[in-house]
């Protein structure tokens, strides 16, 4: 066994049809392999030349035709200078490479045009790529879904490209809008519970997040840090101190009257609440920073505050009309108990805290938010570098 990293491109077709979370969710089920890195990209015409010539000499004749001119015709921008987006994800594990490729799927261009159709459904390709030929054997439509290296030799120039692009693609890209009336950007964060072991669930959270008819302009694989959880759920800490704090120095009170038999003080529930109450809401959200980053804050020494935390998170941002509305509706509300069916928590929730994902609820939160967990920052392209360095790949 051998330790290996790999790469999927989604291609730009995948990403206009909404279909990247049925993607994710295939790559993420299947295998044991970890996703690392995520950063969506738009190539530049550069990129597009460079990764076709590498095609057309790194895989077989026809193969590699279909797809270098596939990469020349679909990820070099538009003559209007719109960019096509194109989303890379990072896995790393044993035989990463052809782990994920028999999930992709192979092309078979000989096969298809012979019309041997062998397809089962049981792979990426299988129910999201395209290779249609004419009667005459002549091709009428290609899409191929995904791309990926086969193996880690094959892998390692690529990589190499793309370590290069990506040192200077900014992690938000810009997408064109005809009416840009009502367009807002916002958060969204896949939470810790989706990744505890290999699940569909991601995937599905995000298939699920594509009726909105949203755009996802930016992701990436994060651990927040201690700091950042802190300062990221700040807020809450208040409205917990609010609206527990009274509701424990209540119920401390009926508990010491039942059990003592006797009558405390009116203004008693209020000292409670300052003794009891503040100290069980802090705890809550002490619960909240730990959920998120794996570190009770108590716990973590000051100069580990800004450590990468323990646990992983896939940050997404999504662009369009009344985003923050479209989200948090397909979202649902805090406790997945009080979720309508079909709505995401309802789905994956589990309580007011495990609950799945996290939305902004107003463009100004999600400017807040993207700044605190900095959103123009992906550790996508270090990850790329390390590797190539560990492997002596200059």
């Amino acid at each position: 066994m051998a330790i290996e990293l790999s790469y999927v491109l989604i291609t730009p077709y995948t990403i206009l049809k909404s279909r990247t979370g049925g993607v994710i969710a295939r790559l993420l089920s299947r295998t044991d392999l970890e996703l690392v890195g995520a950063q969506m990209l738009t190539p530049t015409k550069e990129l597009s030349e460079k990764y076709a010539a590498i095609l057309r000499k790194s895989v077989s004749s026809k193969a590699a035709d279909l797809l270098s001119d596939y990469v020349i015709n679909n990820f070099t921008p538009g003559e209007d200078g719109s960019k096509r987006r194109v989303l890379m994800l990072l896995f790393k594990g044993d035989n990463a490479c052809s782990k994920l490729y028999s999930i992709a799927g192979r092309l078979s261009p000989e096969s298809r045009a012979a019309g041997e159709m062998r397809i089962t459904g049981e792979t990426v390709r299988d129910t999201y790529a395209d290779l249609v030929f004419d009667r005459d054997g002549s091709l009428r439509y290609f899409e191929p879904a995904v791309l990926l290296p086969p193996d880690q030799e094959f892998a390692m120039e690529k990589l190499k490209l793309f370590a290069g692009f990506t040192e200077t693609q900014p992690n938000i890209v810009d997408v064109r809008y005809e009416d840009k009336s009502d367009i807002e950007r916002t958060l969204v964060i896949i939470k810790p519970d989706n990744w505890r072991y290999p699940s569909s669930k991601p995937g599905n959270i995000i298939d699920m997040f594509s009726r909105t008819g949203l755009r996802i302009i930016a992701t990436k694989i994060y651990q927040m840090t201690v700091a950042e959880a802190l300062e990221f759920y700040g807020p809450v800490q208040g409205v917990l101190r609010e609206k527990l704090a009274p509701k424990i120095g209540d119920k401390a009170k009926t508990l010491l009257e039942t059990e003592f038999k006797i009558a405390l003080p009116e203004n008693s529930s209020s000292r409670l609440s300052e003794i009891i109450g503040v100290p069980f809401a802090d705890d809550q959200f002490s619960q909240i920073v730990e959920f998120m980053s794996g570190i009770r804050p108590d716990k973590c020494p000051k100069n580990k505050l800004n450590d990468p935390g323990l646990v992983k998170t896939m940050v997404l941002v999504y662009e369009g009309k009344k985003a923050v509305k479209k989200i948090r509706d397909v979202l649902g509300p805090t406790d997945p108990t009080k979720a309508p069916s079909g709505t995401i928590r309802r789905e994956y929730g589990q309580d007011v805290m495990v609950n799945t994902a996290h939305a902004s609820d107003s463009p100004e939160n999600a400017q807040r938010e993207m700044g605190i967990i900095k959103i123009q920052e992906n550790n996508l392209n270090k990850i790329i570098r390390k590797f190539l360095a560990e492997k002596g790949y200059k």
